[in-house]
């Protein structure tokens, strides 16, 4: 995870520690196993000493466990299954045992079932010797660090995604009461002596202060603990537990269960986390740990790696020296880990959709910046050491340079440095995850079409390229000193409206061969457009066939260089550039326009009467031209997804209502289904989206689209299509030849014979009229997959048809095609 969101350098140098915390882990948990068993057998069966003793049953405890281990996750699984059933009875012995009525020999030992007096005077801290806050927190934290031990299996989980927030919060939650309400203690005082003498008889003054004041007060004088150290009370004996519970042996059950549970949880993590790194050959000389065995791709070599690693560590043989190396390499992971998120939610990449709803990016660096504070408060050589262990992986990564590319936030967070700062940059961006919609609108002049400007604008915002596009046809010498002055008067004009775009302006002979130049020469490096915007062509009827064969051409040609396509339809039109063309007219109507939504009141003193110019102008276009300038009002963003063109479709709707201008506004989910088994369609829809983590306020299925449609629509259709027809009827072959020569861009009655297309969008059209009624007072933008008409095969003018029966008498529509090529991704 650290090394797709801050990078190979990161993730290379911190996957190693965080692997090798693991590695360690399983020797802190089989050290505490054998010191329990060792402590049992202390007085009847010492091999050569204590702390021999631990070293030799350590060693043969993690034998037995990589046994386990390498026969596989079922058999894991089965053992941390009978393990947890034992804890679990051994915790519920803990709490029945406080209950029980404590012997004379219990409260010798400092046991006097619950008492206020006792929980007040443990609830103080108290430390010996060298002992401070933080050295006992450096022994406990390891005891929380089993918090990613469902990340560090991920893989071999059904439903990873679903799976992980629930178990881990439901972990962290349980395990968070368990631990205080066991560490909150009132029922074991901190010093006892164990001798039943210690009553107190009444006949002899006893002086009690300090920790044993409360001892005195339940009739029990251990005052000589003030002066030597006792065996027994919660400062100086391990096994207080087996005292406190009602039945002594199951706690000894319970201290192998979680120790050998934990050893076994982190024995099968460490080589799975170490496989995952190696696979990305990020440390060519660890490759050969990558391979994996069996049907499920075991690291056995790993499970080797992390056994020799183990047994070095066993051979100290103090817990107590093991658990802070564990809390040092662990919060550095950590760190990075929360680090990560921050940093990916600070590059607004729109491959990070946090789906877990209270997740905040502030709390994320906070947890970073708290877990380094306490790395250096614990032990501050040794979080130098570890970080200093990190920044030489880091450099070595660097200077290897691994032929990876996941399209890190560090390098999402440097593109959108370089579009800020209009910076050239190689090599970002190069990934699904951080795929971001780097538009290049056909807009003419960036006055011409605001519409289409405003909406390229939401999707890059501050954060993708947009690049504004004019095209001057004609010869070069009559036009090369119009788009020069052009080039300095747009780029001013966005710099004033303080538009993050660039302007970009060709001359060329044709319109096709300048948008197939900006298609191609846009951009510098990975830096460069992606999404082609261009608005519909609203007189395609009457425009000649030249400029709708150019029109449709460009589309073509935008597919042919891999880019996506978004197409906007506004009913009302696109271009102004007739009322631009009277300098500072567009801007008085805009005011106008912004007044009367204010206050009608206003035009008559601001505006007052309009000009001759402004009377004749069409209002209606001007107000449709504003309207993505100004914030939305609450409504829908209608997303009508018919086929996969790999989630362009889908992406740019969500990234709109991530935009403050848009943030009122829902997405709904329209697809067509099968016959029969629409609630089975919704369903799979459901699952899929919650894998994008994309959410909608509701998906809607429509099983009847393959149903012919309406003779009405089709007669509109072939209405709209009779001036383009090359009407073969009875004709010859040589007659149809040299027509179809003379007029190659006309319909044939071939092409209309196969109209299984074009009775689906002539079908669709009524729908999406019939949805829009339903919503009559919402804002609509029906974002619909685009049909594309395939080369020589679909006539132009038949296509235009196509388009323009299919968003006829809508709201304003956006047509989008993907290139096929994944934008959107299950992980993050």
């Amino acid at each position: 995870m650290i090394s797709r969101s801050l990078g190979p350098e990161f993730g290379g140098s911190i996957g190693l520690i965080f692997a090798f915390a693991n590695a360690v882990g399983v020797s802190m948990y089989v050290v505490g196993f054998a010191e329990t068993v060792v402590d049992l057998l202390k007085n009847s069966a010492i091999m050569v000493d204590e702390m021999n003793d631990i070293r030799i049953i350590g060693c043969i405890t993690i034998v037995l466990l990589l046994g386990i281990s390498v026969a596989g996750m079922e058999w894991e699984a089965k053992a941390q299954i009978i393990l947890l059933v034992i804890l679990l009875v051994a915790i519920v012995n803990v709490f029945v045992g406080t209950v029980i009525p404590a012997t004379n020999e219990k409260k010798a030992q400092g046991f006097f079932n619950y008492r206020s007096k006792i929980f007040l005077e443990n609830f103080t801290p108290a430390f010996r010797d060298s002992e401070t806050f933080f050295s006992v927190f450096a022994i406990f934290f390891p005891a929380a660090t089993g918090i990613l031990a469902g990340a560090n299996i991920s893989g071999d989980l059904r439903d990873a995604q679903a799976a992980l927030p629930k178990g881990t919060l439901l972990a962290i939650l349980i395990t968070g009461l368990t631990y205080l309400a066991m560490a909150l203690s009132a029922t074991v005082v901190r010093d006892a002596t164990g001798n039943s003498s210690s009553i107190i008889n009444h006949t002899t003054p006893v002086i009690c202060n300090g920790s044993t004041a409360v001892a005195c007060e339940l009739g029990y004088d251990f005052s000589s603990c003030e002066v030597e150290k006792c065996k027994f009370g919660l400062m100086n004996n391990f096994q207080v537990m087996t005292l406190v519970s009602g039945f002594g042996p199951l706690i000894i059950a319970g201290t192998f269960s979680a120790t050998l549970s934990s050893a076994l949880a982190s024995l099968v993590s460490a080589p799975k986390v170490f496989q995952a790194l190696c696979k990305d050959n990020i440390y060519r000389a660890l490759h050969f740990f990558a391979k994996g065995h069996g049907k499920n791709n075991e690291p056995i070599r790993g499970y080797v790696l992390t056994f020799i690693i183990s047994v070095a560590f066993i051979l100290i043989g103090d817990l107590n020296t093991i658990a802070p190396i564990i809390s040092n390499f662990f919060l550095a992971s950590y760190a990075l880990i929360n680090f990560s998120c921050f940093h990916a939610s600070y590059a607004k990449s729109p491959g990070w959709r946090p789906a877990y709803k209270y997740y905040n990016m502030w709390l994320s660096l906070m947890g970073a910046l708290l877990c380094c504070v306490v790395m250096f408060v614990i032990n501050w050589w040794a979080a130098l050491l570890t970080y200093g262990i990190e920044f030489l992986l880091y450099i070595y990564v660097t200077v290897k340079k691994p032929d990876v590319n996941w399209g890190s936030s560090t390098q999402a967070v440097t593109f959108v440095s370089a579009v800020s700062n209009a910076l050239s940059l190689s090599g970002v961006e190069d990934h699904v995850k951080n795929f971001r919609p780097q538009i290049l609108a056909l807009t003419g002049s960036t006055r011409s079409r605001p519409a289409l400007l405003d909406l390229a604008h939401s999707f890059s915002k501050n954060y993708g390229l947009c690049i504004t596009c004019e095209v001057f046809v004609g010869p070069r010498s009559e036009t090369v000193d119009e788009m020069n002055n052009a080039m300095e008067k747009n780029q001013l004009w966005l710099k004033n409206k303080k538009r993050k775009a660039f302007y970009a302006a060709v001359a060329c002979d044709n319109f096709r061969e300048g948008a197939e130049s900006l298609l191609q020469a846009s951009g510098l490096g990975r830096m460069k457009p992606n999404t082609l915007m261009i608005g519909f062509k609203k007189n395609w009827r009457t425009a000649g066939a030249e400029a709708v064969q150019s029109y449709v051409g460009i589309l073509h040609d935008a597919f042919d260089f891999e880019y996506g396509t978004a197409m906007l339809r506004v009913n009302q039109g696109l271009d102004v550039s007739h009322i631009v063309e009277a300098e500072g007219l567009y801007d008085i109507v805009f005011s106008c326009i912004l007044a009367r939504q204010r206050d009608k009141a206003v035009i008559m003193s601001v505006c007052g009467s309009p000009p001759p110019q402004v009377a004749k102008m069409n209002e209606k276009l001007v107000e449709a031209s504003l309207q993505f300038k100004k914030k939305q009002p609450k409504g829908t963003i209608d997303v009508w997804w018919l086929f996969d063109d790999g989630g362009l479709t889908l992406l740019l709707p969500y990234i709109l209502t991530t935009r403050k201008k848009w943030k009122d506004c829902k997405m709904r989910i329209f697809m067509a289904g099968q016959p029969g088994r629409s609630d089975l369609d919704k369903e799979e829809m459901k699952g899929l989206l919650k894998k994008f983590r994309i959410n909608c306020s509701d998906i809607n299925v429509f099983d009847d689209l393959h149903i012919k449609p309406r003779s009405e629509s089709l007669k509109e259709l072939q209405e709209m299509i009779e001036p383009f027809r090359l009407h073969e009827g009875s004709k010859d072959a040589d007659q149809i030849r040299a027509l179809q020569k003379e007029q190659p861009w006309k319909v044939t009655d071939k092409e209309l014979s196969d109209i299984y297309c074009l009775n689906n969008t002539t079908k669709l059209n009524p729908v999406l009229k019939e949805q829009c009624l339903t919503y009559l007072f919402t804002l609509l933008t029906p974002c619909r997959s685009m049909p594309i008409a395939r080369k020589e095969t679909i006539s132009d003018f038949l296509y235009m048809a196509w388009l323009d029966i299919l968003t006829k008498d809508l709201p304003p529509t956006l047509l989008i095609r993907g290139n096929h090529k994944s934008v959107l991704t299950f992980y993050s």
